[in-house]
Formats: C-alpha cells, structure tokens, sequence
C-alpha cells in the first residue's frame, strides 16, 4: 500500500484533565475511505478538529502528505490539501450555489484578497467551484439560492464547496445528519465516487452506510480507539458489540 495521505501517532487532547482524544493512531489513504464510529461523547468530532487545525493536540502527531502539521492554524492545514465539513451545514444561505462554491475556490489563489478585480473574471475560480458542483451532483442547482436547496442538497453544496478547494484529503462530520432515505442514497453514492482521486476520513452514526462505504472502520469510545480494522473484523469484535453496536443475540 501507498503511503498514508494523513496519519496520526499517540494524538491526545485535554480539556482540563478530560481526555477528549486520547493516543489515538490511524492512517487515511487516498482511495480508501477510513470511518470512525462510536457513541455520542466519544471524541469524534474533537478528532476532526485537532486533523483540520480547528483545535491544536494537547499530545502526539499528524503528519499530512509527508509532512508534520501538528499543531498548524486551520487555514493552513486547509492550504496544503484537507476539507471537511461540518455536523452543522455551513453555508452562505443568501448566495446561489455557484456563488458559495467560487468563494471556496478563490481561497486557493495566490492572494485571496484582490478587491479591485470582479471575482466573475478569474477563469480558473469558476472552472473550479463549476467542477465541483458537478461532482456533487448540483450541476443544474448552480443557480440556486443555497437556502431555497432542500436540505440534502445543502449538504452536497458544502462537500462541493470542500471540493472546489482541491483537496486531496476530505475530513466529513456526519455529512448523512437530518437526511432521508433518498438523500441519504445519493450522498452515499457521492461518497463512493469521491473516495477514488481522496483520501476520506469519515465520522457518521448511519451504520448501514458506514459498512456500505468503509475500507476501514475505527471504533471510539470515551476518547480511546477501542477497535480498528475491516467491516467484517469491527461487526465479529465482541469489545464493539458490547460498547457500540449492540449485543448480536438481542
């Protein structure tokens, strides 16, 4: 295999003498989708922010295409190749769909604050945010006004918009919350398409679409990995059903 396009080492985060995130190790590489799963209170989301920047380890190591990161602002970390999204959609609701992905691309140009130029006129910001609404499926929203988008197609706009930055790793917070069966099979399909040019690292409590999507699945509980390995190994691990998944008997 490939080196890792991400990989932690022994990451930690304290909240005071609460350890949100606790020696956790794992690697994502691209092509592969990595899931992390667990109960509510068990560190996923902290450990999504400390791989964006979002919060700085109290503890341990990150290493992003090659190159330690630990510890870098979340803008950086983002220019050097990670997008993630959030539990919460995070958007710009008045802007159209196109609108919302151009932002996202001209934070790549060289220098994003170019006031006196019309953001219309760079070639290479709108070939990005329209390649990436057709990835997710928006191509015929683009002119959409983000907040008359039915909330699954929210959620497609802000994987869109992560995409129109170029990433090569993709961090995603439940992207599946609030959906229904419908939008939650296109997003599952978006996910699957996306994980062959990404590396993908995903936090989600829809289990019927983890084990659909994940290579490899790590199990969380109370900030430790209790259990990492292939879909087959986390379901016959008896540690997870008895934490997580439930006892197979019931």
């Amino acid at each position: 295999m490939t080196e890792p396009a991400l990989r932690t080492e022994a990451l930690q985060k304290l909240f005071g003498g609460l350890a949100a995130v606790n020696d956790v190790s794992l690697e994502c590489h691209v092509g592969r989708l990595h899931a992390v799963i667990g109960p509510n209170g068990a560190g996923k989301t902290t450990l999504i922010n400390l791989l964006s920047g979002d919060l700085a380890p109290s503890g341990g190591r990150v290493e992003l295409l090659g190159k330690e990161v630990t510890g870098l602002a979340a803008h950086r970390i983002s220019q050097l190749g990670v997008g993630r999204s959030y539990q919460r959609t995070n958007i710009f609701m008045r802007f159209t769909a196109f609108e919302n992905c151009r932002l996202a691309a001209q934070s790549r140009l060289p220098s994003s604050m170019r006031f006196l130029r019309p953001a219309v006129r760079y070639a290479e910001v709108n070939d990005a945010a329209a390649r990436a609404l057709a990835l997710a499926g928006l191509r015929g929203r683009a002119g959409v006004v983000a907040a008359e988008l039915s909330h699954g197609e929210r959620r497609q706009l802000e994987v869109a918009m992560t995409l129109a930055t170029q990433p090569k790793v993709l961090l995603l917070d439940e992207p599946l919350a609030g959906m229904g069966a419908e939008e939650s099979a296109r997003m599952v399909e978006l996910l699957r398409t996306l994980v062959a040019g990404h590396a993908m690292l995903l936090v989600e409590h829809d289990m019927d679409a983890v084990f659909a999507l994940a290579d490899t699945l790590t199990v969380m509980v109370n900030g430790n990995v209790l259990a990492s390995g292939t879909p087959d190994e986390i379901r016959a691990n008896d540690e997870v059903q008895k934490a997580y998944l439930g006892d197979a008997d019931d």
